[in-house]
């Protein structure tokens, strides 16, 4: 019993200090300071790209930004050159059993009813009032702009913190918290049910919200009575095509590191990588003739993405290439970092390919656009647990004029065109077909490949940069 006493007291006093820290905010209610905004996200920051172009977007147009989360990977150079943003990193939980996962709090979400839900709750706690401390420590800003997921205990939070100083609270959605939850637990699980109440009510105490399709939009509306405005991923302004100098030298750089981009047969000392070589006279930069084709895809290694479907379909490519068709060679390159990546690693290991290589690297932030900018084709294997976000990956590679396979989900079609920028696929048997079919003529600049490169060449979607200055810049200037 005395054992069991010194945990409980810890947790009644931590949730007293927070009660009365909120009377505190209550009675000090006062205006926010202006010019200044806090962009938050309880969560890596080199890998919140959207948070990084929101501070970006804030400090072109003159805003002080106070960009907070945890700092794992570096975020993009852009970001840390600007004279108008600084990095406020958000102290990592440690001295707890399991303490580590806080920093992804997916990890946190895998606990079960029992002992383990006490745990979780001392480390939710300990994480807001950790949280609470780095807000109320910034210069005071007139806007916390909230990422939502991760959202607890972070909307709580930022919208005490905002009582504090005067501050609106913006929150944007990427997903549902409690829908990525139920991929591990099911919809019906206490956690579950405990985390969608927290939505709903403290994303109800927003003053304003964005979300990333109209479906979420309108989900929002019907099911939580939020209103939010839609504003779409859109590629930043260096995801574009990649000239073939630039393709030649990130080739050779990674070329050091990973096996599948080094020449096949040829002199250490020659200038020449697996897809692209130099002339040593000219030094013009070509693709030579039997190259690999190089496919890309990308991913943060969560549940909602199972790669396997991939791993099937490169073995029915391969069976294709054994059986007697005209097919290239693959590279499939796929990147990023995250819980599940050894997993897959592993099953990539147990694969005997002799046509595929398969390399999973974690590139510099700079590489990314210049790597889906070399690339032959994307595959986005995102499926969304709440059917009504977007995958942000293919943004980036319809910015590159890369042509994207995508497995189907509820609202993909607003992203993807069948047909026309892309191909969707449900199954490793139907992605196996595309790939076929995609590459059997490589690389001629006929067929369907080269021509849904051309449609998205054509289309001139709007940039980040624009999008953001007609959905986002009017309402911060309209309600300051």
């Amino acid at each position: 019993m005395a054992a069991a006493a010194g945990p409980c007291a810890a947790l009644w006093a931590l949730a007293a200090a927070l009660l009365l820290l909120l009377l505190l905010l209550l009675w000090r209610r006062r205006a926010g300071g202006a010019g200044r905004v806090c962009v938050a996200v309880l969560g890596d920051l080199g890998r919140s790209p959207r948070m990084q172009y929101h501070a970006l977007a804030l400090a072109r147009h003159g805003r002080e930004v106070a960009l907070l989360g945890y700092l794992q990977t570096r975020p993009h150079r852009d970001v840390l050159r600007c004279e108008n943003i600084r990095l406020v990193p958000v102290a990592e939980l440690s001295g707890l059993r399991g303490g580590a996962g806080v920093k992804h709090l997916p990890v946190l979400w895998r606990c079960s009813v029992g002992p383990k839900l006490f745990q979780y709750v001392l480390k939710v706690l300990v994480q807001s009032v950790q949280l609470l401390y780095t807000l109320l420590r910034i210069d005071q800003p007139s806007y916390i702009l909230l990422q939502n997921p991760p959202g607890l205990p972070g909307i709580a939070v930022a919208w005490v913190a905002g009582l504090w100083w005067g501050s609106k609270l913006i929150i944007d959605w990427h997903n549902y918290g409690y829908t990525i939850m139920s991929l591990s637990h099911g919809r019906s699980h206490p956690l579950v049910l405990i985390a969608k109440w927290y939505e709903k009510l403290f994303g109800r105490l927003s003053d304003y919200n964005l979300c990333v399709t109209d479906a979420m939009k309108k989900d929002l509306w019907v099911n939580f009575k939020i209103k939010a405005v839609t504003l779409y991923d859109k590629p930043a302004s260096y995801f574009k095509e990649t000239p073939l100098d630039l393709q030649h030298n990130l080739f050779m750089k990674l070329a050091r590191d990973y096996e599948p981009f080094k020449a096949r047969a040829v002199s250490p000392s020659a200038d020449r990588s697996a897809f692209t070589e130099r002339d040593g006279s000219t030094g013009s930069v070509v693709k030579p003739r039997g190259r690999p084709a190089l496919l890309i895809s990308s991913t943060s290694w969560t549940e909602d993405e199972d790669f396997s479907v991939l791993l099937r379909a490169l073995e029915d490519y391969e069976r294709f290439i054994e059986e007697g068709a005209e097919l290239p060679a693959l590279v499939c390159v796929i990147t990023g970092k995250g819980p599940l990546k050894d997993y897959y690693n592993r099953l990539i290991q147990k694969l005997h390919l002799k046509h595929i290589q398969i390399c999973t690297p974690w590139l510099e932030a700079e590489d990314y656009p210049l790597l889906l900018g070399s690339a032959d084709l994307g595959v986005c294997l995102h499926k969304s647990s709440s059917g009504l976000d977007l995958p942000m990956k293919v943004v980036d590679m319809f910015g590159c004029c890369l042509p994207v396979c995508a497995i189907h989900f509820e609202c993909l079609h607003e992203l993807v065109k069948h047909n026309e920028n892309g191909l969707i696929f449900r199954d490793s048997q139907e992605l196996a077909k595309q790939l076929k079919m995609l590459f059997l003529d490589f690389p001629s600049l006929e067929g369907k490949l080269p021509s849904f490169r051309e449609n998205l060449r054509v289309s001139r979607q709007l940039r980040w940069e624009q999008s953001w200055d007609q959905t986002v810049l009017p309402l911060l200037g309209n309600k300051e």
